[in-house]
């Protein structure tokens, strides 16, 4: 069981890893047209992904707050553990508060 969760956990962080970067362009890509006031705005079919993305970089980024304050108080450096988690969500956290056992 442990196994299958260690997998899991590998799995999600590398499929979190290429994704978020990639919503993090996403959202840059969609304030440049806004800012330049492109007349090609973002393709439609692109309009639920970047809402997809609006929510997924919040809670990243959500989670990647909880876990730069919980880190210290388990000898973790904030700011490195913070990014980490903000790339990898509730896995960052989960590996973080699985330590209390």
């Amino acid at each position: 069981m442990k196994n299958t969760k260690k997998q899991l956990f590998t799995i999600i962080k590398i499929i979190a890893s290429i994704l978020i970067p990639s919503a993090i362009g996403l959202e840059i890509w969609n304030i440049q047209l806004i800012i330049n006031h492109q007349e090609l705005p973002i393709p439609d079919i692109l309009n639920p992904i970047l809402i997809f993305t609006h929510v997924a970089l919040f809670a990243h980024f959500i989670e990647g707050i909880i876990a730069s304050i919980y880190a210290p108080t388990k000898n973790k450096p904030a700011i490195k553990y913070g990014i980490y988690t903000f790339l990898v969500g509730t896995v960052g956290l989960l590996e973080l508060w699985e330590n209390d056992v």
